[in-house]
Parts: structure tokens; C-alpha cells; sequence
């Protein structure tokens, strides 16, 4: 039996496509996809000018006519090519604090309570006064929602982390908080994959992590399947990400549990970099990936993804070639 076909909130999303004639820019209302060459070149094109195209894609939406396609019928690529590709590591609390105190058990002696007691205090003491931790991604570790991840020659701890994203759809540097949710255009879904047992170089300790070789492998990004308008999206504060590996729950919360929500994140990065639109900005992974579990991936490993709103992935796992 197929896989059912990605659903999303509101009454259109936009995503890249491909069929017998190559890739194209798409409209997606249900089952259906309208294409926007005539429009824009790509995805990242119209968000390039989000303020004047959304009311014309509000209107294409409606119309009948035009070069509709049938959802089936079509190969779902990564929904836009982006420009910079900004990471939050550490930002779900229960995650941190699931870490910190596994730390201080297993190094400093800490019984479970209070190790768990002493972790809880470290993260509220980095709410009220902290800042987030953010790093830079490739672009080139983006596939399709329903590609195959491709797990690299070297490493054994290959990793999930399920994440909303969000796309900046207005340009801003130093951006207040209270003005940063209108800087985004849309929402998505990312799995940022990481090969933890090549996270930490020890050929060079005092330098730390290796976000690039963990991180940045080709397939290591899934991302899609569409672009969800933040103005359909609802509070992104309040979405449930779900993982499952091999038809096992491994992820489940709510975006809630975020120690920096997205205000506060594109505030800090915006006192950085200037954003762009098309800028895609990853808000951090909840609980549960691989590591927790002692489960990584292996070849012939499905892994299902969703985020309330925005669809859902699925990717087969196998080795390199």
C-alpha cells in the first residue's frame, strides 16, 4: 500500500517538485499542485518576495486554471534551497536536562534525584539569563522528505534529531523580539542527522566538537515536504513533534519544551548575521533521539517523521555506496 500523501494546515503550502520535465516551484492545495514557473523561477525566489506574492498565491489557491499537477504523481524535492542554514543545539529543556544529569551521575557521583534537581535548576538559571547556542549547517546536506539518507563510510552512532524550522521571509538585523515573527514566511520539517561517534575530534580536544564531520554528511538534512505560511501554521510554540524509528515512538513533544523560543532565537542570530530571506533557521530537537536510547541507524531502518501542520517524512536508511 502507498504512502499516504503529505498533508498540511491552511489552505496551500508551496514545495519544489519534479516530473518528466525537471524541477519546478509548486503550489500545493490537498492533493493537487499548481506550477509556478510562470510565477518565479523557485521556491526560494518567491520567498525572496514574500510580502508581494502571498496574495497572489491566496488567489492562485482558488483558481482552476493553470498547470495542475496530481500530487502522486510527482517527486517531492527539498521544498527550498536556502541561504544559510542556522542550527539551535541544546534548546528543548527536557533534553538538556535529560543530558546534564546523566553527566552528573555517571561522573560526579550525584544520585538520580539530585542530579536531576541540580540539571532542572542549571536550565531554568539558562532561561531567565542565558543565551542560545547556534551554529552554522551546509546546504549540501539537504535532500528530499522522501529520500533515502545515505549513512557515511565513517562513524557508527548515526543519529536522528527531529526539528521545526522556520524560513525568514523579511530581511533584519538586530531584530527586536517583539517584531520577529514577522520575519517568517513559513514553516517545515528537518531531521539534522548526526554521527556522534564523530562529533569530538580527539586529534584536537581543546578545540571541542566537529559540527561539520558529525553533521553536514550528503543526506544528512531531510527536510520537507512543503513551506506551511506562518499565517496558517498557528502558534509555533504550541506543535507536536512526533519521530518514530522502525515503527517505535522515539520522539514525542510538544515545541512548548523549548528552553529559547522563536523570537528569542532570531533575535540572537540577527545580532550576528544579517538574515535574508530564505534563510532557514533550525529551533532544536526534544528528547529522545539515539543516543538516549542506545538505538542508532542502520542500514534497511525506516525513520517517519511529522510535525503538526507542516506533513510528515519518510526515509529509508542505507549504507553508502
Amino acid at each position: 500500500m502507498p504512502d499516504p500523501l503529505p498533508t498540511h494546515a491552511g489552505p496551500f503550502a508551496l514545495g519544489t517538485f519534479s516530473a518528466d520535465a525537471g524541477a519546478f516551484p509548486g503550489l500545493v492545495t490537498g492533493a493537487r499542485v499548481r506550477d509556478l514557473s510562470d510565477l518565479a523561477p523557485s521556491v526560494r525566489a518567491i520567498v525572496e518576495d514574500w510580502d508581494a506574492f502571498f496574495p497572489r498565491l491566496v488567489e492562485l489557491a482558488q483558481d482552476a486554471d493553470g498547470g495542475w499537477h496530481d500530487l502522486a504523481g510527482l517527486r517531492i524535492l527539498a521544498p527550498i534551497e536556502p541561504g544559510q542554514i542556522l542550527q539551535s543545539g541544546a534548546n528543548y529543556r527536557k533534553h538538556v536536562v535529560d543530558l546534564v544529569a546523566a553527566e552528573k551521575e555517571s561522573v560526579h557521583g550525584a544520585t538520580p534525584e539530585e542530579a536531576r534537581a541540580d540539571a532542572e535548576q542549571m536550565m531554568d538559571e539558562r532561561i531567565r539569563n542565558g543565551v542560545p547556542y547556534v551554529f552554522l549547517g551546509s546546504p549540501r546536506a539537504m535532500c528530499g522528505p522522501y529520500d533515502d539518507i545515505e549513512l557515511p563510510a565513517l562513524g557508527e552512532q548515526h543519529d536522528w534529531e527531529l526539528e521545526l524550522a522556520l524560513v525568514i521571509g523579511r530581511s533584519g538585523k538586530h531584530i527586536p523580539v517583539e517584531e520577529a515573527l514577522d520575519h517568517v514566511a513559513a514553516y517545515t520539517i528537518c531531521n539534522d542527522l548526526t554521527t556522534r561517534d564523530r562529533l569530538y575530534r580527539p586529534d584536537l580536544k581543546a578545540i571541542g566538537t566537529d559540527w561539520f564531520t558529525a553533521k553536514n554528511a550528503d543526506t544528512f538534512l531531510p527536510t520537507g515536504p512543503f513551506l506551511v505560511p506562518a499565517a496558517f501554521v498557528g502558534d509555533p510554540n504550541d506543535l507536536r513533534i512526533t519521530l518514530r524509528h522502525n515503527s517505535v515512538v522515539r520522539q514525542d513533544e510538544s515545541t512548548k519544551d523549548m528552553i529559547f523560543d522563536i523570537p528569542r532565537l532570531i533575535a540572537y542570530v540577527s545580532t550576528t548575521t544579517t538574515l535574508h530571506p530564505g534563510d532557514l533557521l533550525l529551533t532544536g530537537s526534544p528528547a529522545g533521539n539515539g543516543a538516549h536510547w542506545g538505538v542508532f541507524l542502520k542500514p534497511g531502518d525506516v525513520v517517519e517523521s511529522e510535525i503538526t501542520g507542516l506533513g510528515h517524512q519518510r526515509n529509508t536508511v542505507r549504507s553508502h555506496v
